[in-house]
């Protein structure tokens, strides 16, 4: 049995998300800092260029995008559950536009210049201007922009009163009931990111309930863990063998054919593509295998929702 293994920094966002995921499902992990900008070497090695964080490893599987990997962790173990019976639907539907809209409208109003400038008070210069480069260039050549600034104030009491609506119901003290889902960390990541600095923080702190609510959804924790080096990552993967396919029977309505060289790469942002032999194409999954001269024959996983194939 192989260790869960977390590449990721500690300000990501979605990083964040999945780190209270693992603590959600009381589960020990190994944790691999890695570098917040490009290049990120040992990663690339695993993943084949999937830039975005955060990346679980499980031996010589990759999962990448945070909702595939509360898919994997609830497959590693079913109770708590992220997904409550009957409720998989408007679960998983509101935790996609919390890490779509919901997440671009926080990114705007943190990366204002006032904000900004408090996060990078205490870093170097040459620091911050690689983090914006960066930035820039993740979203560049995807199908999504920075939302304006004005918009983003605009829109944000609507999604905050919208959030303290549905709290305000008598069902329990998280979105949907008495515990939480995976739609409860999926806005929480959004709202933990605007609490880094004073000039969003306010945005969040204003409105009791949600932070009621999201006290409650951070004292979950991040679960037991310890450090290990992005070298030794690699080193598990090389010494391990990719694990079984899905059951499912394969499934691609584009016409990619099993065994076929393909390219993954999302839609919206951090577009780098990742190539190799598609494995398999299930309902909400895609795999592609791959060799690596330090990693040797992995499978990167991705969610098939925001995803696409393209023949190599």
């Amino acid at each position: 049995m192989h260790e869960l293994i977390l590449h990721h920094y500690p300000t990501s966002p979605f990083a964040e998300k999945a780190r209270l995921l693992l603590g959600f499902k009381q589960l020990s992990w190994r944790s691999v800092t890695i570098p917040p900008v490009m290049p990120k070497p040992d990663l690339t090695a695993l993943t084949g260029g999937y830039r975005r964080t955060p990346v679980l490893q499980i031996g010589a599987d990759i999962y990448c995008d945070t909702a595939l990997i509360a898919r994997r962790l609830e497959a590693e173990k079913a109770t708590p559950a992220l997904f409550p019976e009957g409720q998989e639907f408007v679960v998983a539907a509101l935790a996609q536009w919390a890490d779509s809209v919901l997440f671009l409208n926080a990114v705007s109003l943190m990366f204002q210049p006032a904000s900004l400038a408090l996060r990078f008070a205490e870093v170097p210069k040459a620091f911050a201007e690689a983090f914006s480069k960066d930035r820039a260039q993740l979203f560049s050549s995807g199908s999504v922009s920075r939302i304006p600034l004005e918009q983003a104030k605009n829109d944000w009491p609507t999604f905050m009163a919208r959030l303290q609506q549905q709290l305000a119901r008598e069902e329990g003290e998280f979105l949907f009931g008495s515990a939480p889902s995976l739609a409860d960390f999926a806005v929480a990541h959004c709202l933990w990111f605007l609490r880094a600095t004073p000039v969003t923080s306010v945005l969040v702190d204003e409105h009791a309930d949600v932070v009621s609510w999201l006290d409650k959804v951070l004292a979950v924790g991040h679960g037991s863990f310890s450090e290990m080096s992005s070298a030794e990552a690699v080193d598990v993967a090389a010494a391990a063998e990719p694990a079984a396919l899905p059951e499912q029977a394969f499934s691609e309505p584009n016409g990619f054919t099993l065994g076929q060289r393909v390219a993954v790469a999302p839609v919206d942002y951090g577009v780098d593509p990742v190539e190799g032999e598609l494995v398999f194409a299930g309902d909400e999954e895609i795999i592609v295998r791959r060799e690596d001269p330090r990693a040797g024959q992995v499978q990167v996983h991705f969610p098939r929702v925001g995803y696409r194939l393209e023949a190599r």
